[in-house]
């Protein structure tokens, strides 16, 4: 007899965005244990992650986002479907990276992919880059993106009057 229910496979899934066959298989190996499930298919995001590495993402959007007027961001995240690019965890995550730069004003991507996530401090972006991908099934990439800061000239503080 199974150790989960119902319940546990619904908030799994929730949580992670996997398939249903992909939680109870990881429910079934964790003995039940949720907190065991959701790592194991943490793990495999990971995994799927890296076999798609040399996949070509050549779809996507480009994101932007304004703070009260004083801070622009674009940021491009690449896919490989124009399908993928327009689901509801894809372009949340788009609009989360672009939330992500203008808070926290990455030099270069791969210092956003090491920064703690703002709205979780418990994943960095890379962590959360790696779930939207195990959820997703495809290649993501945050590709570029621009920061501009009102009263700021290519990265110069503003001048003091």
């Amino acid at each position: 007899m199974a150790n989960y229910t119902i319940q546990d496979i619904a908030e799994l899934r929730e949580v992670t965005g996997m398939g249903l066959m992909d939680v109870k298989k990881a429910l079934v190996e964790a003995d039940g244990d949720k907190k065991k499930a959701l790592n194991l298919l943490k793990e495999r995001g990971a995994h799927i992650m890296a076999k798609k590495a040399d996949r070509h993402a050549a779809e996507g959007v480009i994101e932007s986002y304004v703070h009260i007027g004083r801070i622009g961001v674009l940021v491009e995240v690449n896919c490989e479907t124009d399908f993928v690019a327009r689901s509801e965890s894809f372009t949340e995550f788009a609009h989360d990276v672009a939330l992500q730069i203008a808070s926290m004003a990455p030099a270069s991507v791969e210092e956003l992919l090491e920064q703690p996530f703002i709205k979780d401090s418990k994943l960095s972006i890379g962590q959360y880059l790696a779930d939207v991908t195990g959820k997703l099934g495809e290649k993501i990439v945050i590709s570029r993106y621009s920061r501009l800061v009102l009263g700021e000239l290519a990265g110069e503080k503003p001048v003091e009057d």
